[in-house]
């Protein structure tokens, strides 16, 4: 029976449950979702295109930022979309193709973009603490290469887990309690031993998650005990201004994946557990523009000679 269910898993559907059981308020999320969705991907593509039109933005932080706001469009883009659908029309299946890209974007994207912030950092901790070596430390060949290995390492790491479900067997019940194809919601699904995915799942959030945000740490930590060293405000000020953007977005994205995706499952806590998703899902790519925009005086600067420009024209 189990042979039956395993050869038939490609040609399975799963269900989304999603935020299906508030149905008085389905408009509403709808409108909220569409909203967020517009907005995060028009926001990272405008802040793309000012990059790439503004010379004096090329350089290696605006290059890795283009990067994450490119990963940002791809990240929503394969969850949000299918979460609309199902919330305006209350057909909840997904197919299991569709649901392993799911997996296979989710895990590309949430690997690719930890690593790429602690690339990030490093640029940082470069600028600020060796500025003299800068050019010669991230020049054009290094940011490319350090960016392939970040979205190599994503790919690999988003293979192997979108092939080992995809091995799996499953029971009769393909209910899944997320908005998303969710690992561990898919795991509580299948009827076949789990463990080794379950362990691999945690290891993994340790290797690919705790310890790039403990690097991320400790380039900060040498970051601010270098501008408590300077000793004119304008400057620690101009030097923290530089940084704080990717602190910001370091602790909305990390914190919230870390505990969410570490944390025990309950099932009593799944529907507070899908809510808090949307922080790291959705929100996050969606304020990651504006804080680059607001809190970066070179973005803004670069954004009012656009318009500017546009206005002539």
């Amino acid at each position: 029976m189990s042979e039956d269910v395993n050869n038939s898993s490609i040609q399975m559907e799963f269900h989304l449950l999603a935020f299906t059981r508030y149905e008085n308020v389905q408009l509403l999320i709808f409108i909220g979702l569409l909203s967020i969705y517009l907005l995060c991907v028009v926001e990272n593509i405008l802040v793309t295109i000012i990059v790439c039109l503004t010379p004096p933005l090329h350089t290696p932080m605006y290059f890795f930022l283009c990067n994450l706001t490119v990963l940002d469009i791809i990240y929503v883009s394969a969850v949000l979309p299918k979460l609309i659908v199902i919330t305006i029309t209350g057909n909840t299946v997904i197919s299991s193709t569709g649901c392993f890209t799911q997996v296979f974007l989710y895990v590309f994207c949430i690997g690719t973009e930890f690593f790429l912030l602690v690339v990030m950092a490093y640029d940082r901790y470069v600028a600020i603490c060796i500025p003299l070596r800068y050019m010669l430390i991230m020049n054009h060949k290094k940011c490319i290469i350090l960016t392939a290995f970040c979205c190599n390492l994503g790919v690999f790491n988003g293979m192997m887990y979108a092939l080992l479900i995809s091995k799996l067997a499953f029971s009769s019940s393909r209910d899944i309690n997320h908005f998303f194809c969710h690992m561990r919601s898919i795991l509580q699904l299948s009827c076949s031993d789990t463990t080794a995915i379950g362990i691999l799942i945690t290891v993994d959030g340790i290797v690919l998650g705790f310890f790039p945000f403990t690097l991320i740490l400790i380039s900060y930590i040498y970051i601010i005990s270098t501008i408590l060293k300077i000793h004119s405000i304008s400057g620690r000020r101009k030097a923290f201004s530089s940084c704080s953007s990717h602190l910001i977005v370091v602790l909305l994205f990390c914190l919230t994946s870390l505990t969410l995706n570490m944390k025990a499952m309950n099932k009593f806590s799944q529907e507070k557990d899908k809510i808090l998703s949307m922080l790291y899902i959705a929100v996050a790519p969606m304020l990651n523009p504006l804080v680059y925009s607001l809190r970066n005086k070179d973005v803004g600067e670069a954004i009012k000679r656009q318009i500017a420009k546009t206005r002539k024209t």
